[in-house]
């Protein structure tokens, strides 16, 4: 038996462990840069707001602007996103579920995968769901199944009906379901299905496999299979590494001169390079974007991208940042106000192995490597930003909006909660 753990409304939940009074109230929080939200209580899900709705249009009431709005009228919390703090109780929760079984998948911020093999795993996912609660106050709801697919299916009837489901016999759960929501089978693929007359979950478990090998290939061949009870997606104890890191923001304001577009993506760039270097990978090549803001149609539009290759692969931020600032150079287009950019590191292979240069400067190499220690040591040791690159400018004034960001309370000394 395969068991799903998702913590409800996890970034909501988050910010629920430091701040009580939030209980039984609207809360959501929002994108980068106070944008859209990514996550909603209950409450807030009952008043009909859906995942991506733009912060500006819950400042409006159901009849325009002039009314009240969904914030005031109901006294809903907005909190920005702290991702320092989702990610720690993140890695606590997914410390407890490790005491109940070395099999566990960390498949998401908020889910993991857990083989229960010779378990007894009704009794099992309950404890689970009270221990998480218990030791870092994340309420989860634990689905149970044969399969990943079904565990899935079992997840979400469970946050139903009290937070825990063991789904022996499927078929009437999936006769309810509609196909749009089995796992891997998005829009376009429901499409295909519909076309067919295949409308629930139960349709797709007895279809025919020729068909559906026609329709959606092997993939969705193995979903059937995993609907029937065949176990097809094998737990990932180990997680794959990586094939692309990156790093994009929108701005606080429009940004509209080079110099400070060039300021943006060396930040940019070095934070995504630091990243590499924590997973040791190292990057072929990189792609730069930048874009103006397309919910100003009003506005005269810009988007653009460039790809590049890197002389060998690396790590190392001042041959990232170099390159990417040369790109934005050719990318740039005065007359424009941009909203967002971003740098992706692409083609990124083991660090340790990677392929070296006829021409490469060894003793630079070295160096540098000494430096890029240097520099992550300090800024683990007195926090991010304690060694700046001095491309990224020293004011950052086009810095991303997070007005309403509870305090990093777990991570930071000087933000940890005080209590009277």
């Amino acid at each position: 038996m395969i068991a799903l753990t998702d913590a409800n409304n996890f970034y909501v939940s988050c910010e629920r462990v430091f701040n009580p009074r939030l209980e039984g109230k609207p809360v959501v929080v929002l994108s980068n840069n106070d944008a859209c939200v990514v996550a909603r209580s209950n409450e807030v899900k009952a008043l009909g707001v859906k995942m991506g709705t733009p912060l500006f249009e819950m400042r409006w009431s159901a009849t325009g602007p002039e009314g009240p709005s969904l914030v005031h009228e109901h006294q809903t919390q907005v909190f920005s996103s702290n991702y320092a703090l989702y990610g720690d109780l993140s890695r606590r929760v997914m410390e407890v579920l490790g005491q109940f079984t070395p099999e566990v998948e960390v498949y998401s911020i908020d889910e993991a995968f857990l083989g229960l093999a010779g378990l007894s795993c009704e009794m099992v996912a309950h404890h689970m769901r009270l221990m998480v609660k218990q030791w870092t106050g994340i309420p989860v709801s634990v689905g149970v199944a044969t399969t990943k697919t079904l565990a899935k299916i079992a997840n979400h009837q469970a946050k139903q009906q009290g937070g825990v489901c063991v789904l022996q016999e499927p078929e009437p759960v999936l006769a309810q379901l509609p196909v749009s929501e089995v796992w891997g089978i998005g829009r376009r693929l429901t499409q295909r299905l519909e076309a067919q007359g295949i409308t629930t979950a139960l349709h797709l478990q007895q279809a025919d496999l020729a068909l559906i090998r026609q329709l959606l290939g092997i993939v969705g061949v193995r979903t059937v299979l995993e609907l029937r009870g065949v176990a097809c997606l094998p737990l990932e104890r180990c997680p794959q590494p990586r094939k692309s890191c990156g790093v994009s923001r929108g701005f606080g304001r429009p940004v509209a001169s080079l110099a400070e577009l060039k300021q943006a993506i060396a930040s940019y760039g070095a934070t995504a390079a630091a990243k590499l270097r924590r997973d040791h990978r190292v990057a072929q090549s990189l792609q730069v974007f930048i874009t103006t803001n397309r919910f100003h149609p009003q506005k005269p539009q810009y988007a653009n991208s460039e790809t590049i290759g890197l002389p060998y692969p690396t790590h190392d931020t001042l041959t990232i940042v170099r390159a990417a600032l040369g790109a934005t150079e050719r990318l740039y287009r005065p007359g424009y106000t941009y909203h967002k950019a971003g740098v992706m590191l692409l083609d990124l292979s083991d660090g340790a192995i990677c392929q070296g240069g006829l021409f490469r400067d060894e003793t630079r190499r070295e160096r540098v490597g000494r430096l890029m220690v240097a520099v992550d040591s300090l800024n683990r040791r007195f926090g991010d930003g304690t060694v700046r690159w001095a491309a990224a400018g020293l004011r950052q004034e086009w810095k991303m909006r997070s007005e309403w960001r509870s305090s990093r309370f777990t991570t930071r000394w000087d933000e940890l909660v005080v209590v009277r």
